[in-house]
């Protein structure tokens, strides 16, 4: 009877083991079972280069979403980012989405200015204002190959 009950006992603890595993699991991959907690808006770049899906979406630095599914445009010839961003985070139709990279080579994210002077940005809506990728490269051929014509006042 006495083995009985150490044995239930290890099972009880090695199943609790194993939920608090998985919980901290969800929890540190921001993964979800039910529900979804974040509303999307869409903006439209000329160039979004090197933005992948799951990158991060900043507000003054603190991340408030991440990128989702990331389209062209075929008619138009503009990238489509949807934006997963917090439910509280409140933008409006004034906002600008710009790309930036964290240091000199680093990954990029997109940068949010909510804006302030307007109607509320609602679920679906689109970011007009977008200031897109730097190209650096291009910019690096240019100077080199003659394409930066300098100003002599």
């Amino acid at each position: 009877m006495n083995q009985k009950k150490i044995e239930f006992s290890v099972g009880v603890f090695v199943l609790v083991g194993i939920l608090a595993i998985l919980y901290l699991a969800i929890q540190i991959g921001s993964s979800r079972f039910v529900g979804d907690d974040s509303r999307v808006v869409e903006a439209r770049f000329n160039n979004v280069g090197g933005l992948n899906e799951g990158t991060n979406i900043m507000i003054a630095g603190v991340k408030v979403g991440k990128v989702g599914k990331i389209t062209l445009d075929t008619e138009n010839i503009v990238a489509i980012v949807e934006l997963k961003l917090s439910q509280d985070i409140e933008l409006y139709d004034d906002a600008i989405a710009s790309i930036k990279t964290n240091g000199l080579i680093g990954d990029k994210f997109v940068s949010l200015d909510p804006g302030g002077g307007g109607l509320p940005l609602e679920e679906g809506e689109v970011i007009v204002d977008t200031e897109s990728a730097l190209d650096i490269e291009s910019l690096i051929s240019r100077f080199a190959f003659g394409g930066i014509e300098e100003k002599n006042e």
